[in-house]
């Protein structure tokens, strides 16, 4: 199960980066996204994936009996969730109001939207 696990995130990482890689601002959003999720995944593993009590304490103990659940990953990521999807909402807008002033969505033909006459952006490095 673990090197599934661990195949998956290497999956994810390796979609997001090419999809952010794109010359597409729809693609780079959609690899922000993938990419943020396989972060996700791979903070949550590393709390470890078992099977194992909720990290609840009774009334009358100060420490856990036995192995219980790491609750700090779980909170990471619920967190890292939230941000990541007001991030996403956020350059979603931005993409469809770059997409309406500029009518492109190749970040090629967005080059076009500098000042004419202007210093050019270097096309390579």
């Amino acid at each position: 199960m673990d090197y599934a696990i661990a195949a998956l995130i290497g999956l994810f990482i390796t979609v997001g980066v090419y999809f952010l890689l794109s010359r597409s601002v729809i693609r780079m959003l959609l690899g922000v996204s993938v990419f943020g999720n396989a972060v996700n995944l791979l903070i949550f593993v590393g709390g470890r994936l078992t099977r194992e009590v909720p990290p609840i304490v009774p009334p009358d103990l100060y420490q856990a009996e036995g192995a219980v659940a790491n609750p700090l990953p779980q909170a990471l990521v619920l967190t890292a969730i939230v941000i990541g999807f007001a991030m996403f909402s956020f350059l979603l807008v931005l993409a469809f109001r770059a997409y309406q002033s500029l009518d492109a969505d190749n970040t090629d033909n967005m080059r076009l939207a500098e000042p004419v006459g202007g210093c050019r952006p270097p096309l390579s490095y």
